[in-house]
């Protein structure tokens, strides 16, 4: 059973999610369910690691962290927008030297950054662990790697180092 199906959740996920983006017929059902058994050997020949929790009680203290960063971005982007050009906006790089080395939390960090609005994750460099980030409103450079290193980088290392 594992070799025809070496992740049977993935497998039963991606099937319901093509049946409820498609139509609910038996034709759809055997494409959606060949597609789900595609996908999900195609996942076991990757062979990912399996990430180590080790302090997963902090998990929802940082999603409340992500979570209220996302909101506050979502309203500094949009006074962004609407004041149009009432300020001069400097728009930059941040390069933020990283202690994180974990490939889970680093991709984790990866999507927290990327879904804050005004920011975007541009290069990883893991033989030096440094981070270069694109920042909408560059005010302060400094802030934006203390911004990233204690609220992000130092759970995340709790949480998978």
């Amino acid at each position: 059973m594992s070799r025809l199906l070496p992740y049977p959740v993935l497998t039963a996920l991606l099937l319901l999610m093509w049946m409820l983006l498609t139509s609910f017929s038996v034709g759809q059902f055997l494409l959606g369910g060949a597609v789900a058994v595609g996908a999900s050997r195609a996942m076991a020949a990757l062979q990912p690691s399996k990430p180590r929790l080790r302090r997963w009680q902090l998990i929802p203290k940082l999603l409340g962290v992500v979570t209220f960063d996302i909101l506050q971005s979502n309203i500094a982007v949009a006074s962004i927008i609407l004041q149009g050009n009432r300020r001069e906006r400097i728009p930059g790089f941040v390069a933020i030297p990283l202690d994180l080395r974990d490939k889970t939390g680093l991709a984790v960090l990866a999507c927290i950054v990327t879904s804050t609005p005004g920011t975007a994750w541009v290069e990883f460099a893991p033989d030096t662990g440094v981070l270069l980030i694109h920042v909408l409103d560059l005010a302060d450079e400094a802030e934006w790697v203390s911004v990233i290193k204690q609220r992000y980088e130092q759970p995340l290392m709790e949480i998978f180092e």
